[in-house]
């Protein structure tokens, strides 16, 4: 379980695919964890499983054994409904592409993760406004996300990640999409954001300049996964 000071723990997890009389493991036995605070890079081959791992630790996918803890919590001991909560309140998430929702502004977009959390409309404004203006999007508050550039859109995107203080923040190669010196420039925003929060980051990347400014780099290899060393990375 969850001790003092972690944000996430994966213990002895698993996860299988089954079509039929086939069965595909993804990994077997692989542990996690990750301390209040901490970035962590995870590279890997196209295929490693990289992605389910991350949609593992938030609950978006069920492993076949072992447990996932977020915030002290046992994911599996949660219904349905308590683990969206968890999620919403706990976890934040950044893929590739922003899914934003494109009939909502930006700002309506950020708010949405603070009203489902409880909060009435005036806190979740003033919460989603401050952020927004740290992404440098305080001018573009009433825009839609098809009114924004690719930088733009994915800036919106972290703001919302981050606007509940999540325990951790997971991000699914979060600048895959982007050009290079765009993608340096929201990477460094997360970090600064993260550490400003004191939230966990834990990111899937292909990038290993970017993935070198981490706290740590996992490779994700036959369904383990090995701490890499300075020189490795």
């Amino acid at each position: 379980m969850n001790k003092p000071g972690e944000a996430i723990r994966a213990e002895a997890l698993a996860k299988t695919y089954a079509e039929g009389k086939l069965r595909t493991p993804v990994f077997d036995g692989l542990d996690l964890c990750v301390q209040a605070g901490e970035t962590v890079a995870i590279v890997g081959a196209s295929g490693a499983g990289k992605s389910t791992l991350l949609h593992l630790l938030g609950g978006l996918d069920t492993p076949t054994a072992g447990e996932v803890y977020v915030a002290g919590q046992k994911m599996s001991a949660l219904s349905n409904a308590a683990r969206g909560a968890l999620r919403n309140k706990s976890l934040g998430f950044v893929y590739q592409f922003h899914h934003l929702l494109p009939e909502f502004t930006a700002l309506e977009n950020v708010m949405m993760p603070v009203l489902l959390g409880g909060a009435g409309v005036p806190e979740a404004t003033q919460r989603a406004q401050v952020l927004l203006e740290q992404v440098g999007l305080g001018h573009r508050l009433a825009h839609k996300p098809g009114e924004l550039s690719g930088g733009e859109r994915q800036r919106a995107a972290v703001a919302r990640a981050l606007v509940n203080k999540p325990a951790c923040v997971l991000g699914d190669e979060p600048t895959g999409n982007l050009d290079e010196k765009t993608a340096a420039t929201v990477f460094e925003l997360m970090l600064e954001l993260n550490r400003a929060q004191r939230t966990s980051l834990v990111l899937v990347t292909h990038d290993r300049r970017l993935a070198r400014k981490l706290d740590r780099v996992l490779e994700l290899y036959q369904g383990k996964l090995r701490e890499l060393a300075a020189s490795e990375v």
